[in-house]
């Protein structure tokens, strides 16, 4: 059995894995290990755990770090806010048109690196020659996009928590507009949109449970048994399981919620004609269905 703890460099971004037998680790503390750009202090992001499957390529924490050691990393992130001072100032005196994010010295201070985010190419060639003159060490300026611009910056998305990409999420997935229609969401990039711009990332990890919801219950407009009767869905709650069934007669019409175990018995056919090899997301009755180009329009992002 391996001991496996999962760190991170950045506040935001991937986790690493290193083994750590040997050593009594918690979230939170500091570690030093040896990276393919040199020894560098990362944190622990969670409980160390054991496995049979670590793989040989894994490697070994070096040791926690030292004061001394936390002291130069608390040194160097003091150097990174000056440094980005420092170049917002040369990049204005330039005129470029770039938008500096943020800057990362390695842990040995031999090399700076700058990320920016710009709508098209920017010659900054002597932006470098007057960053390497400034700081007199190795230079790197590195354009990003609007996502991962969004991970280092970090914010609160409209669900009101902090963004997932600053907080667990490791890789960006590709997402699309046939998502939002899975989850029956409404085409408005008000409500699409994260703080980056482009589609939410939710949108792709919690694609599985809604493809799941969609196979399993009814569509709108579907006739179904309840215990008052047959009645017309006219809204399904994939989260709740939810369905809101409309009855029709000669003199009214009323509305009934029901959730959908409470009344799966009483529709057969409905469990029957759902296929596991016939995932349903985004097809059906939505009436946005085929409208990218009115979608694009109103600014939602949908290329990945």
């Amino acid at each position: 059995m391996t001991r496996i703890v999962n760190v991170r460099f950045r506040d935001a971004g991937k986790t690493y894995r290193f083994s750590c037998d040997g050593l009594n680790l918690s979230i939170g503390d500091a570690v030093m290990v040896e990276t393919q750009v040199g020894v560098d202090l990362a944190h622990v992001r969670e409980e160390p755990y054991e496995t049979e499957n670590a793989g040989d390529d894994i490697v070994p924490v070096m040791h926690k770090a030292t004061d001394a050691e936390i002291a130069r990393y608390d040194e160097k992130c003091a150097q990174e806010k000056e440094a980005f001072v420092k170049c917002r100032e040369l990049i204005d005196m330039r005129g470029l048109e770039m938008n500096l994010v943020d800057c990362a010295y390695s842990f040995d201070g031999k090399k700076l690196t700058f990320f920016f985010t710009a709508e098209g190419r920017v010659d900054f060639r002597e932006l470098v020659k007057d960053l390497a003159y400034a700081f007199r060490t190795r230079i790197e300026l590195r354009q990003i996009g609007s996502r991962d611009q969004a991970k280092l910056v970090g914010g609160i998305g409209l669900c009101g928590r902090e963004l997932c990409c600053c907080t667990f999420l490791d890789k960006f997935a590709p997402v699309n507009l046939k998502l939002a229609r899975c989850q029956g969401l409404s085409l408005n990039p008000g409500k699409l949109n994260g703080a980056c711009g482009r589609l939410m990332c939710c949108l792709q990890f919690e694609k599985e449970a809604y493809e799941d919801a969609r196979r399993r219950l009814p569509d709108t407009g579907d006739r179904v048994r309840t215990p008052d009767g047959m009645g017309i869905v006219s809204d399904v709650n994939f989260v709740e399981e939810l369905l809101t069934v409309k009855f029709t007669n000669e003199n009214e019409t009323n509305v009934e919620r029901y959730s959908w175990t409470d009344i799966e018995q009483l529709n057969p056919e409905i469990a029957e004609r759902r296929c596991a090899n016939c995932p349903r997301g985004g097809h059906g009755k939505n009436k946005d269905a085929g409208r990218d180009e009115d979608i694009d329009e109103a600014g939602i992002d949908t290329e990945e």
